[in-house]
């Protein structure tokens, strides 16, 4: 193997994460960027986590000196989001909740900062972990938006007579040869899968989670379904057009690291990681169902009866951009694991 080749994963992960990498600099998400995100869409999304938090405290499932985390939280804008509606819904909260970020990139860390004093100065203190396994904490609820597709993956694809190949990529082309990692294998027919993805590291970040947060609520939301689609979901984002990594004359070296790459998450494989590790309350859900039933409806009635109605209409279109079936409501989905003990 020349020295130039490398695993997908390893090439997936130069593209998102080298010194020059799509997330190593901050990056605008919505009308000005690549891509739309739900948190770009409305902040009732963040509202809805905001007042499921609140919930949970109330039912006293969690503390109230609870740690909210978010992990990769970009700008801000998510867990600004969530604060303004904890502080809408129960104000005392913010005098004892603790907030928190997952974000390995100091400039990205230094513009959370800035953003997060801007909307709330001193009255909402925020604690930077560089990575999951510096986190310790008695308690916590953890959102974790679009994460798991940004996780480095390996590409298999399965030829006649049943040899699983993966792939390696060699000055941007990609090339499948005869898979020797025999827990990718395992991997693979554990999970029936014949072609597509292969998330790498959702075992490890997930232990940290289980082994040093005593007691926690984890939300996740992303592109994906319980089962393997069995074909290629990796996929390029540039100014909002959508380019198939294996599309005919595709040119990776052209995108490569000034866009954003990424694939459908695989959520049985991302559950099973929490229950190999004894957590077994586990609520797999779509978007539609998820922020209906964390209270979006019921945050759209308090902005009725205290708003005019242009504001009211204005924030309940956007909010069925979030939640409509045909678009954003059905294509993520959510997952929601609970540990009280």
């Amino acid at each position: 193997m020349n020295a130039e080749k490398q695993k997908f994963s390893d090439y997936f992960n130069s593209w998102l994460y080298s010194e020059n990498g799509y997330y190593s600099n901050y990056k605008q998400i919505g009308k000005e960027g690549d891509f739309y995100t739900s948190v770009s869409t409305s902040s009732f999304f963040g509202g809805s986590i905001g007042k499921r938090i609140v919930d949970s405290i109330k039912e006293r499932s969690l503390p109230k000196n609870t740690t909210i985390l978010e992990v990769g939280a970009h700008h801000g804008y998510l867990l600004a989001d969530i604060i303004q509606f904890i502080y809408t819904l129960n104000p005392e909260l913010l005098k004892t909740l603790n907030f928190a970020i997952v974000e390995r990139f100091p400039q990205l860390q230094k513009k959370q900062k800035e953003y997060l004093n801007e909307c709330f100065g001193d009255v909402v203190n925020i604690t930077h972990y560089n990575d999951i396994n510096e986190v310790k904490l008695s308690s916590a609820f953890i959102v974790a938006n679009e994460i798991f597709d940004a996780f480095s993956c390996e590409l298999i694809y399965t030829k006649e007579e049943d040899v699983l190949q993966m792939a390696y990529v060699n000055n941007h082309k990609i090339e499948f040869e005869n898979c020797i990692d025999t827990n990718l294998v395992e991997h693979c027919k554990k999970y029936k899968i014949t072609k597509g993805e292969v998330g790498i590291g959702y075992q490890e970040f997930i232990k940290n989670i289980s082994e040093n947060i005593k007691k926690f609520e984890f939300v996740t939301f992303d592109y994906g379904d319980k089962l393997p689609r069995n074909d290629f979901s990796t996929r390029i984002y540039s100014k909002h057009e959508v380019f198939p990594i294996f599309e005919d004359k595709l040119d990776l070296k052209k995108y490569f690291a000034n866009t954003d790459i990424t694939y459908d998450v695989h959520f049985t494989h991302i559950e099973n990681c929490f229950r190999n590790l004894g957590v077994s309350d586990v609520s797999f859900k779509t978007q539609m169902q998820a922020l209906i039933e964390f209270g979006i409806i019921d945050l759209l009635e308090i902005l009725k009866n205290n708003s005019n109605e242009s504001t009211y209409l204005r924030e309940s279109q956007k909010i069925k951009t979030l939640i409509e079936p045909t678009g954003m409501g059905d294509r993520f989905k959510m997952l929601h694991i609970k540990r009280y003990s």
